[in-house]
């Protein structure tokens, strides 16, 4: 089959790779419809990752099941699925919680896996033209027939719960003030998140100006960082308090303020001074342990300077993690078939699978307007 294969820094490739098959009874095999790109997969892309040459991309799958394994009690033939990015097992401490991205059994040593990542397991990622879902019956969402909202509902494999999951670390409630920093995909999810949520107020912070209007239009107040201190433009604009809660969207690769250089802890350090006294983080941004790119030594062993003393002193909480994604994908998949949400605003690009490499170069780069890509390696 057909898939998006990495070959080092900056570069991936269409290749010709091994067909997935089913390896224990609870599997299914999943032709592959929808998949997108994520800005997690840029830090591979970029380097940035212990990701070696050959790894098949690709963790936000939707597609129509092809074959099922013997075990399989929930699903059949033709059934049209999208997967959450962890897999899961469904029964560990750690699932049997709701810590789906956390499970314990998937990936022995590590807690959590996921499709296409480094360090996430032996799964194979869907950016191909098939991929193949272990623990089918956990893993596996059902969706309406057809080929409507498609776009929509490749979006509940991550980003959107991811969004939605910023909230809830934040603990963001009705009528709550919330900065979001970072209007990439996940920001924007975060944002609309807040909004479903019954926010009074979301600000949203970044530099790039498509972004920031996409942020508007949605009906966010957009801050543009690069036009000055972007706390306190945000206290301007709330008598000088500052807001309720703070969701940190960006992760370890910030840019510095002003300056064209990575400054790893500048979000974390502007939510501390963005979020008023007794008021809540959340940081669904990616931090990683090790990072090769890192400006300095510290950076490069995860290891950031960040505001405790203030972050104590102003009585603030602080939620981490990637999202369990099986936690949310229910109820926001029946918010959109009930049409009271539509996250796929924010998709700029859909492509064919052959088009992967340039797609990756251009949302890499921030270029022509692309915000969110989907690719479609089959038709639906």
């Amino acid at each position: 089959m057909r898939a998006v294969v990495y070959k080092g820094p900056f570069e991936v490739a269409i290749e010709q790779v091994e067909d997935p098959r089913i390896q224990h009874p609870n599997d299914v095999l999943v032709r592959v419809t929808s998949t997108a790109i994520c800005g997690s997969d840029l830090h591979m892309y970029e380097g940035r990752t212990a990701a070696e040459p050959g790894i098949v991309f690709g963790h936000e799958n939707l597609g129509v099941v092809e074959e099922t394994g013997e075990g399989v009690t929930t699903l059949s033939k033709g059934d049209r699925v999208v997967m959450p990015f962890n897999v899961a097992c469904g029964f560990c401490k750690n699932c049997s919680a709701g810590f789906t991205g956390f499970c314990l059994t998937v990936n022995p040593g590590f807690a959590g896996g996921a499709y296409g990542y480094v360090a996430m397991g032996p799964y194979t990622g869907g950016q191909a033209e098939y991929v193949r879902v272990p623990y089918a019956d956990f893993n596996c969402l059902k969706l309406p027939e057809g080929t409507e909202k498609e776009t929509d509902f490749v979006l509940l494999a991550d980003i959107f719960p991811t969004g939605y999951h910023g909230n809830e670390l934040a603990d963001v409630r009705p009528g709550d003030s919330v900065a979001v920093y970072g209007a990439g995909p996940v920001g924007l999810m975060a944002a609309y998140s807040a909004m479903l949520r019954g926010a009074s107020k979301v600000f949203v912070v970044d530099r790039v100006a498509e972004r920031l209007q996409k942020a508007e239009e949605i009906g966010a107040v957009p801050i543009d960082f690069s036009q000055g201190n972007p706390a306190e433009q945000i206290k301007e604009q709330t008598g000088g308090e500052g807001t309720d809660k703070g969701i940190d969207a960006v992760g370890y690769q910030a840019q510095a303020q002003g300056e064209d250089r990575e400054e790893p802890a500048i979000v974390l350090n502007s939510l501390v001074e963005t979020v008023r006294p007794t008021g809540a983080l959340g940081i669904p941004g990616l931090y990683v342990p090790s990072d090769p790119g890192g400006p300095d030594e510290q950076a490069k062993k995860g290891m950031l300077m960040v505001s405790v003393g203030r972050l104590f002193e102003k009585g603030l909480r602080l939620g981490t993690g990637q999202c369990n994604v099986k936690r949310y994908n229910r109820h926001l998949r029946d918010m959109i078939i009930a049409d009271r949400a539509k996250p796929s605003f924010v998709v700029s690009h859909e492509l064919p699978l052959d088009q992967a490499s340039s797609a990756y170069e251009k949302f890499d780069k921030r270029v022509e307007g692309y915000t969110k890509v989907v690719l479609h390696p089959q038709a639906a």
